[in-house]
């Protein structure tokens, strides 16, 4: 099963977007989650929980204009709690006992069966899926040993150069999440992981096209982005065909 963590309160984009969840934020006719929601369902999950925030009711209702082929239910929080503290709040939904959680407000080219198979080959009870940047400056970093384990999580600095990131989409053991304290806002990324990759947690590294609607830049790319996505997947003329 799978959730999209949808509840941020959109800070860093909300001249852009001041009455609309980001998730919900139309990119080329479609909104933004219907491209989580197509990848999700492309990994043949039988479930997904969306996690909402203060713009529940709103997310809720574009949700049922959306077509998708898992059954869908929309946890809402009453009061923020943080993608970590979203998670155990949701925690009655999640009926399998590893999760496959994904940010609202970013997406990651990649087929997340294969990061799914990846973490099973290795026994991690979770892992993260990471991203390759060529610049790192501005952003937290994350080393991985030779075995694919998450050795330290880095905080940004201003030093430009290459190195892999966290790309927002994770495979996380349920009973690690039901062990959070519950109505408690944490964040999944400052508060939680840092404390869960002593117990161990895979990094599965890819280079892939990465977006982040999160930021003003982020929004204005979108549409380009995924239209760089549709070509590279159109089929291509065999070799010697022609059109009429």
């Amino acid at each position: 099963m799978a959730t999209i963590l949808a509840g941020g309160l959109g800070l860093r984009v909300r001249t852009e977007l001041p009455s609309l969840p980001k998730a919900l934020v139309p990119i080329d006719g479609k909104p933004f989650i219907s491209y989580l929601l197509d990848q999700v369902a492309a990994a043949g999950v039988e479930r997904i929980v969306v996690c909402a925030g203060r713009r529940g009711d709103q997310l809720r209702r574009g949700l049922q204009h959306q077509r998708c082929s898992v059954p869908m239910v929309v946890s809402q929080e009453e009061w923020p709690l943080g993608t970590a503290g979203a998670l155990r709040k949701a925690l009655d939904y999640f009926d399998a006992e590893t999760v496959l959680a994904l940010n609202g407000d970013s997406y990651v080219d990649v087929h997340l069966a294969r990061f799914c198979r990846w973490r099973e080959s290795r026994r991690f009870e979770s892992a993260v899926l990471l991203t390759w940047k060529e610049n790192c400056a501005g952003l937290d970093t994350v080393e991985v040993d030779a075995g694919g384990r998450i050795a330290a999580l880095r905080e940004k600095s201003g030093v430009a150069g290459a190195g892999w990131v966290d790309g927002g989409v994770y495979l996380l053991a349920r009973a690690w999440i039901e062990a959070l304290p519950a109505g408690i806002p944490l964040s999944l990324e400052r508060d939680v992981l840092p404390y869960w990759i002593q117990r161990g947690v895979g990094g599965y590294g890819v280079h892939a096209q990465s977006l982040d609607i999160g930021t003003p830049e982020g929004l204005t790319r979108a549409p380009s982005f995924f239209a760089s996505l549709r070509r590279k997947r159109a089929p291509k003329l065999a070799a010697g065909a022609f059109l009429i």
